[in-house]
């Protein structure tokens, strides 16, 4: 089970950086220019540090699924997406409205965005990670 979870960890990895880049840097693109004064400068972002927290999250997404939940299905590994996925959703985007001055339509974006990340990684690591013999 060690090596389906190495490969469910990086095919979440991949699929998340993917999908951060297609969101952030195309879809919301306009919303944080309009909102620049919130952010840092390109420039002063610091990408080694968000590709480790994408990284470590996918490990940690990935070793719950792994080790504590059953059975291991491609229904459970979606199920589990979209519980995880509603939650840091939720948090992610509507919590971060609630003390930060962005716009309520960057919250919605953020909590659909990241639920739906959720839903495919979850969907991923169902397909990828079998108990022992499948």
């Amino acid at each position: 089970m060690i090596k389906r979870t190495i490969w469910a960890t990086l095919a979440v990895f991949i699929t998340w950086s993917i999908l951060d880049y297609l969101i952030h840097q195309v879809l919301l693109k306009s919303t944080y220019q309009a909102t620049a004064h919130l952010w840092r400068s390109e420039q002063d972002m610091n990408m080694v540090l968000m590709t480790s927290i994408t990284l470590v999250l996918s490990l940690c997404f990935v070793a719950i699924y792994s080790y504590l939940v059953n059975p291991k299905s491609l229904s459970s590994g979606i199920k589990y997406g979209m519980i995880l996925g509603f939650a840091l959703g939720l948090s992610m985007g509507f919590g971060s409205y609630s003390y930060m001055p962005i716009p309520f339509s960057l919250a919605v974006s953020w909590f659909v965005a990241s639920f739906v990340e959720f839903i495919l990684a979850g969907t991923l690591i169902g397909l990828i990670v079998k108990p022992e013999g499948e």
